[in-house]
């Protein structure tokens, strides 16, 4: 049973090691943030990105992920705010290359990095992980396969979300110090524009895929 046990928590942690280096909004969201702000932003919109897991799990376990699955409207209301909230992102970023602000600091005096409330990340980085129900979905449909039925499904949840968070945000605060140590490339105003206007672009494309997405049926 233990091998078992052990054998079941290994497959968690490599699919979830595998998703979470997979390039998507939160990958994105991190190198955006931290190129603005630095490397403070990069770490607080990782470990904000991330806390949202703990959302998805307790309400996976609760059940309220099942309501969302049955019912259209409310999968297609949660669908479009997600999806809005991903376009705004992108459109603020491609404000900032039509405009041709810099995201990024000098490496030598910092001068010219955006600082903004670290609020600012933090929010940016929950509502873009909440508001996703893709992970609504991925949860209600990953978790239970590693639960078993005598186990305390909101504890089981929270435990293996806790493992998710740990992994994901190693993974994401290691993008936030490679882009942080990149400042001499962010610190050009072109590169900073090709930057924002790409990032704008991407979250934009998230957020009309999102918005496309039928509810399961």
């Amino acid at each position: 049973m233990e091998g078992w046990i052990d054998a079941q928590l290994l497959g968690f942690v490599v699919a979830i090691t595998l998703l979470s280096v997979t390039p998507g909004v939160d990958t994105l969201l991190v190198i955006r943030n931290t190129a603005r702000g630095g490397l403070r932003d990069g770490v607080l919109t990782s470990l904000a990105i991330c806390s949202g897991l703990f959302v998805h799990a307790t309400i996976s376990a609760l059940g309220v992920s099942l309501i969302l699955l049955q019912s259209a409207w409310a999968f297609s209301a949660l669908k479009m705010i997600g999806a809005g909230y991903l376009a705004w992102l992108g459109v603020a970023s491609l404000r900032q290359a039509w405009a041709g602000k810099g995201l990024a600091v000098s490496a030598a005096s910092g001068a010219r990095r955006q600082r903004v409330s670290p609020w600012r990340p933090l929010r940016e980085g929950l509502l873009s992980n909440v508001l996703n129900p893709k992970t609504v979905v991925f949860y209600m449909a990953f978790l239970p396969q590693f639960i078993a039925p005598t186990d305390p499904a909101l504890l089981k949840s929270l435990w293996l979300a806790g493992i998710h968070f740990v992994i994901a945000n190693l993974w994401q605060i290691l993008v936030a110090v490679l882009v942080g140590s990149a400042s001499h490339w962010l610190a050009r105003p072109a590169f900073s524009r090709v930057l924002n206007g790409l990032t704008g672009g991407v979250l934009v494309a998230f957020g009309v895929k999102l918005a496309l997405t039928r509810a399961p049926s």
